[in-house]
């Protein structure tokens, strides 16, 4: 299974240079001088990329591959989904910390066990993560803390919560 790790926002410079839009916890890992990326174009095939060097620049990052020799190229890619394999994500050794890919697709329920929908993905802003649950075929955004969302159990492919009034309407 393939992760988002990244997006190409657009060519930078003239030698093949990309400015990346992270989307990773760990940049330094996935973005590593030698690390393989699958990138997702735009008309839905994909081609691996190996990164040749990596460099901050404000909120994003800017990336040189292998396979991207000039503007040319680069402007190929602009939009194009950077991917991982989770197989090659290292586990969370924190219990409350999980991988997004871990939580789209479990089960929405509250603490009664009464069913409220399906977490569609997770959005990260700036004021911390939210569950984007399908609520009756209608995106309801819950906050993603331990005070609405008390359990998360991966194993058994739901997440319970608890919303204050009105949040699920």
């Amino acid at each position: 299974m393939d992760v988002v790790v990244g997006r190409v926002a657009k060519a930078h410079g003239i030698r093949g240079e990309l400015a990346v839009d992270v989307r990773t916890d760990s940049p330094e890992q996935r973005f590593a001088p030698g690390a393989v990326v699958a990138a997702r174009l735009r008309d839905g095939t994909s081609r691996p990329l190996t990164l040749s060097a990596v460099r901050a620049h404000g909120e994003r990052l800017l990336v040189f591959f292998d396979e991207v020799p000039d503007r040319t190229a680069a402007e190929s890619l602009r939009g194009a989904l950077l991917l991982a394999d989770t197989d090659a994500l290292p586990p969370t050794d924190d219990p409350d910390e999980f991988y997004d890919h871990e939580l789209e697709g479990l089960a929405a329920v509250l603490a009664d066990g009464s069913p409220v929908g399906t977490v569609r993905e997770v959005v990260h802003s700036p004021a911390g993560e939210l569950l984007a649950l399908d609520v009756a075929g209608r995106e309801v955004l819950v906050p993603f803390v331990r005070e609405i969302v008390p359990e998360v159990d991966i194993a058994g492919r739901r997440v319970v919560l608890d919303p204050p009034e009105g949040l699920l309407d």
